[in-house]
């Protein structure tokens, strides 16, 4: 049986992701790993068994200019609202290191997703170790209007949510058979239309099957959900989904607040660890 976990996005909510990821790390690690923006980039360190890190990073650099704000846009060559080379080389090479030994011998399979601006659809690349990563793990999280424009391949890409937000069906056509999906709403949560879709389309007028993405997006994202809890009936899927996350900003600077968010998805992941481990049938 081939097991994988799947990694939504949605900026520091994904706080909760790590939360129950660092509980799941007391089981072994599932053959196939597949996320979504910073659903992927905490994800890797999951894969390299660094408990706590993401926590770690956040608390200590949420409320660093270095990390993110507008300063960052002012910067020469960063083009982004996040502190691109502080976050991506400064943290993981000097203040708290990413294991890159332990992640270069996991033996499974990690991709992230990413979405095709000339299509409007959604790619899935290979995480390689090393520096490597570096881009990959940029273009996926690289939210529309936040970000610069990625080119991999000769291709343009921005966030893989915009296209494919849960894609677990990804990693059922990559021959998993059960496979876990951490989500970063609750439950009962819904996606309205997107409001700054004038914004968008004026933005990205070169790319108008980007634009009908997200156009269609919370519709796609929602149906999306339903046909998810509709597996997790059936017993394919087993899901993860924070208690509550309202009142938490996708950028969040409440320490405290981000502090909860995790505790929320570590006690979940505790708590359903030998759930976890019958349903990747680890015993």
């Amino acid at each position: 049986m081939k097991t994988g976990i799947v990694l939504e996005g949605g900026a520091f909510r994904t706080i909760f992701s790590c939360g129950v990821c660092d509980a799941l790390l007391d089981t072994a690690l599932p053959d196939y790993v597949v996320g979504v923006s910073a659903g992927i980039a905490y994800g890797v360190s999951y894969v390299s068994r660094q408990r706590g890190r993401n926590l770690e990073i956040l608390t200590r650099f949420v409320n660093d200019k270095r990390y993110m704000g507008f300063y960052n846009l002012l910067r020469r060559g960063n083009r982004s609202y996040f502190g691109l080379e502080f976050i991506y080389t400064t943290i993981p090479d000097e203040l708290v290191p990413f294991d890159y030994d332990a992640y270069a011998a996991y033996p499974g399979q990690v991709e992230a997703v990413v979405t095709n601006l000339d299509t409007g659809r959604a790619e899935y690349l290979p995480v390689p170790p090393g520096h490597d990563e570096d881009k990959v793990l940029q273009a996926t999280c690289a939210l529309p209007l936040l970000f610069p424009v990625y080119t991999i391949g000769g291709r343009p890409c921005l966030d893989g949510g915009a296209a494919d937000a849960i894609p677990y069906e990804r990693a059922f056509d990559q021959g998993c058979d059960r496979v876990v999906v951490v989500l970063t709403r609750e439950r009962d949560y819904r996606r309205a239309p997107e409001k700054l879709q004038t914004l968008l389309e004026q933005t990205y007028r070169r790319y108008p099957r980007f634009c009908d993405t997200m156009r269609r997006r919370a519709e796609t994202y929602n149906a999306a959900r339903e046909k998810l809890f509709q597996l997790e009936r059936e017993g394919r899927a087993m899901v993860f989904a924070p208690h509550s996350t309202r009142g938490f900003s996708r950028t969040e600077r409440d320490v405290e607040k981000i502090r909860a968010l995790w505790q929320d998805g570590c006690d979940q992941g505790r708590e359903r660890l030998a759930e976890v481990r019958a349903f990747w049938g680890q015993g």
